[in-house]
């Protein structure tokens, strides 16, 4: 038995991995069947100035990016933005929602939103704790 350094992982060792990952968890919570689930907002110029993005799987909507141009922030849009992709994710059987967030980032405004705590990561030298959320609807 050999154990390998890999540097790159988009290679096919650990595509290899990956797939092997699925099949396992495919045997304990049947297949895997993600959908993206993201909203925009756009200036008048069609440019985006804020969005959320993620997916919804295993009745779980995974929120990976929330993001409000500086010069919207404060004004309710990162609100409005969550509420109506909850409702689409609670539309597709969605039953909590997951996010994670450093600590300059957002931590008090998902909770305000409903969004509790449920894991951190401390800072360190040279990275900010770090605060795993779940909201249950």
């Amino acid at each position: 038995m050999n154990i390998e350094l890999i540097e790159d992982n988009h290679n096919a060792v650990f595509s290899e991995l990956i797939s092997g990952l699925k099949r396992h968890r495919t045997e304990h919570m049947g297949p895997e069947e993600p959908l993206p689930l993201g909203l925009t907002i756009k200036d008048t110029q069609d440019k985006v100035i804020g969005g959320i993005g993620g997916r919804t799987i295993y009745r779980n909507w995974l929120i990976e990016v929330l993001w409000i141009d500086d010069s919207l922030r404060g004004q309710g849009y990162g609100r409005k933005l969550i509420e109506q992709a909850e409702e689409l994710a609670k539309q597709r059987g969605c039953v909590v929602a997951q996010l994670d967030t450093l600590e300059f980032q957002a931590a008090d405004f998902y909770q305000k939103m409903g969004f509790e705590v449920v894991g951190t990561v401390p800072a360190f030298e040279g990275s900010p704790a770090r605060y795993f959320m779940l909201k249950h609807f």
